[in-house]
């Protein structure tokens, strides 16, 4: 074991359970009415805690255990099994290997909140949600970081894909299942009203930024310059995204908007997380740049032209930022064309299926979508008997 190995990853793991509490639920609340801000908060934080148990119970040992078929890592580690203080991953305890890990676990099917937000019922989030990190996440996992096929050694021959921190594993994953399921929601009753509380998704916004360099800088597993330069990679792309963004904006509409900016940063931070620990400063520069502009014509293209109502710009956002980063890889020379598209195929592939069928299924079981009494007055006070604000007081 490596003390300061430990203690970064350890820190590294607070900081990604921050980006989901509070970041991600912040950055989501603002968004929505206001009669619908706290059954964000719920879905976020009830994930969270969902998301621990069933990580702890079987979906590290779905990721990360030993099975020798490529495909999933068995159930060898269900409930830790055989992991003690002592038993080490790599340089790290495994048990903070674990704690680090679930922190992603936590944030990928929370990702998809945004997707959803304002018109689908509770039991349907909870229930959907524990079973896609189970039979999508976990799996996903395994093949790119758990040893499984897409890693090195697996079908792409010894130069497997490059996926440093999830660009693949979790933007992609997420975002392709929250298309998936805005499609089958379909559109909110008022699909036109503004954010709420555009200084929430700016104080959320700010949340995710500083809890991305536990997520970039601890997928190093190390303390060391690796981690170092996917922190300062990571901060420059999103920083560069961020004024491409409000500059696109400022040409289009003749103004840059605080929640544009901030959109930026997201879009930035999702394009650079695969990458990040592979490319130097100016790779970030650019990546960043293009990611600005091309997440923002992708809310355009998903939104306005093919009439989705992803209503937070997963996909655009997140979905497409992932994508092209894990491109990028190949772009500049620092992995194989075949493993990068093949891996996004193929996971792009079995998450539309998964996610297709757990739709299907958890449907049958409880309501998709809340009434149209609900959703008008707002989920907050229907479903979770709570105002965000007393507006009598």
């Amino acid at each position: 074991m490596n003390a300061a190995d430990t203690a970064w990853i350890m820190t590294a793991t607070a900081l990604v359970l921050m980006m989901t509490l509070p970041g991600l639920a912040l950055f989501y609340g603002g968004l929505v009415r206001a009669r619908n801000v706290l059954s964000v908060f719920m879905h976020c934080y009830a994930i969270a805690c969902l998301m621990s148990l069933l990580w702890f119970l079987f979906g590290y040992s779905i990721a990360f255990g030993e099975g020798d078929t490529g495909l999933w890592g068995g159930l060898g580690k269900t409930t830790l099994a055989g992991v003690t203080i002592d038993s080490l991953t790599g340089t790290l305890p495994e048990i903070a290997f674990f704690a680090f890990q679930m922190t992603f676990a936590i944030i990928t099917p929370a990702l998809i909140v945004g997707a959803y937000a304002e018109r689908i019922g509770f039991g349907f989030v909870m229930l959907f949600s524990g079973l896609w990190m189970l039979l999508c996440y976990a799996p996903v996992v395994h093949w790119v970081w758990g040893g499984g096929m897409l890693a090195d050694g697996g079908i792409f021959g010894e130069t497997g894909v490059r996926d440093f921190a999830g660009g693949i594993v979790v933007h992609e994953t997420a975002g392709i299942a929250a298309i998936i399921l805005a499609v089958f929601l379909g559109a909110r009753k008022n699909q036109h009203t503004p954010p709420h509380n555009p200084g929430l998704v700016m104080v959320g916004a700010g949340l995710l930024w500083v809890g991305w360099f536990g997520f970039n800088g601890g997928s190093q597993l190390a303390a060391d310059g690796g981690a170092a330069m996917a922190i300062t990679v990571t901060h420059i792309s999103a920083a560069t995204a961020s004024l491409t963004w409000a500059l696109w904006e400022r040409i289009k509409f003749g103004k840059s908007s605080l929640v544009g900016i901030v959109t930026g940063t997201i879009a930035g931070l999702a394009s650079i997380t695969p990458a990040s620990g592979y490319v130097e400063p100016w790779h970030a520069v650019v990546i960043g740049a293009v990611a600005g502009i091309m997440c923002q014509e992708a809310v355009v293209l998903i939104r306005n032209k093919a009439k989705i109502d992803d209503t937070l710009d997963v996909m655009a956002v997140h979905g497409v930022g992932g994508i092209f980063g894990t491109i990028m890889i190949a772009a500049f020379g620092l992995g194989s064309w075949t493993a990068q598209l093949g891996s996004l195929l193929i996971v792009g592939v079995f998450t539309t299926f998964v996610t297709v069928v757990l739709i299907l299924i958890c449907r049958a079981i409880t309501p998709l979508r809340v009434d149209a009494e609900t959703e008008v007055n707002g989920l907050d006070l229907a479903v979770h008997g709570e105002r965000a604000y007393d507006l009598t007081s």
